[in-house]
């Protein structure tokens, strides 16, 4: 892979993963919690909220991503792969408002591993829906 085509897969991810994301700021997710009749601790315990930058960029979105890549399609990545995953989620944490929020208890490790699988060649690219 060249220099050029790295760099256009890794924007192609990153415009990936940011079109799935589903982030909120601390009002809108106090709305929500006061709706469900539940005390923000309480609803920031249930759906492990955190800052959308700390959860892109954790070991645990990434592990989970690479488990997903192994239980859906018994691909297991390449080091080239782990490398290209590690700074898409990079750069994604790294594109987030510092106020935004995220749960770590979301879809984008199944749908980054199917969206993965697919740009190296081993599968059907996804739908880009967001849920």
């Amino acid at each position: 892979m060249n220099l050029e085509n790295s760099a256009t897969d890794h924007a192609a991810s990153m415009a990936y993963v940011m079109s799935t994301l589903s982030t909120r700021t601390l009002h809108h997710f106090a709305q929500e919690a006061k709706l469900n009749g539940e005390s923000l601790k309480d609803a920031f315990e249930r759906y492990e909220i955190d800052y959308a930058w700390y959860v892109l960029g954790s070991d645990r979105l990434r592990d989970a991503t690479l488990a997903s890549l192994v239980t859906r399609h018994h691909h297991t990545a390449t080091d080239a792969q782990r490398e290209s995953l590690a700074g898409v989620l990079k750069s994604a944490a790294e594109a987030q408002a510092p106020e935004l929020l995220m749960s770590f208890d979301n879809d984008v490790p199944d749908q980054l591993a199917d969206y993965l699988l697919a740009s190296w060649g081993g599968g059907a690219a996804p739908s880009r829906s967001k849920r």
